[in-house]
């Protein structure tokens, strides 16, 4: 694929990369030199420029004459930063497409997604909460297999950029310890399930939705987008969490007892 067709991908139009291609390789330069390089007319050349210009990929050198008006091309990192602002404009408009999306029939809807990126995409859905209220059943050691520690950390700490509160269920069997503790600076109230509860799977319920996650064995993640069960999953998960014991600070020999169980699952 050409640099030019993946210009074209991230939403420039042909004759915008062509014309920034070439600004790019002869540095200052008169507009018709650009055209000429980048092989558009030199009419079409002022409309390109200038719409480049309005996205903050070429500016304009000095003061135009009447001969010629010469132009430049911003670094390569202002596509960076023209995407990101692309992408902030769509965050802005996201909660009203959702509201569009949600006006469809009753009826419920199941995404099915297979593979790490599957799973990477269903738990960043999880931040889009609207009420700012998770609710989750983790299964630790497998979460840090796939999709890993550092993505699973990294994800935590986005969670509470966004002010997402997190009740949270966890097996005793498949826990790390002293990972992800109870604590009201993190917007996370922990609870463990009797230990004979081994979760191998993570769920979350959040809005209308939701979302399931396999071990790596398996290798697929899942979204049930429905009121009714979700409103089920929710119920249940209370159930659950009312026979749950709020937890307890552990001792390091209880700590050692639990990375041997967890090393014989």
């Amino acid at each position: 694929m050409s640099i030019e067709q993946i210009l074209a991908q991230i939403g420039l139009q042909e004759t915008e990369a062509k014309f920034y291609l070439a600004a790019l390789e002869l540095g200052q330069a008169s507009v018709r030199d650009v055209a000429a390089k980048a092989g558009i007319s030199r009419t079409n050349a002022y409309d390109v420029f200038s719409r480049l210009l309005e996205q903050g990929l070429v500016t304009q050198v000095g003061e135009a004459t009447n001969k010629s008006m010469l132009v430049a091309a911003e670094p390569p990192d202002q596509l960076i930063e023209l995407l990101d602002a692309r992408r902030r404009k769509l965050d802005v408009l996201l909660p009203e497409l959702r509201s569009l999306h949600n006006r469809e029939s009753g009826k419920p809807r199941v995404r099915f997604y297979q593979g790490l990126d599957g799973i990477k995409l269903v738990l960043n859905d999880t931040l889009t909460v609207r009420d700012k209220k998770l609710l989750g059943i983790l299964s630790m050691r497998d979460l840090y297999e796939a999709p890993g520690r550092a993505w699973m950390d990294d994800l935590v700490r986005r969670r509470i950029e966004a002010g997402v509160f997190l009740r949270v269920i966890r097996s005793p069997m498949k826990d790390i310890p002293n990972v992800w503790p109870q604590s009201a600076a993190d917007l996370r109230e922990v609870r463990f399930a009797p230990r004979d509860f081994v979760f191998t799977m993570t769920s979350y319920v959040c809005d209308n939705k939701v979302a399931i996650i396999s071990s790596r064995r398996e290798n697929f993640a899942m979204t049930i987008e429905s009121e009714e069960f979700a409103g089920m999953q929710r119920n249940l998960f209370e159930v659950l969490w009312a026979s749950c014991p709020a937890p307890r600070r552990r001792g390091a020999k209880e700590d050692a007892h639990l990375r041997e169980a967890d090393a014989k699952v």
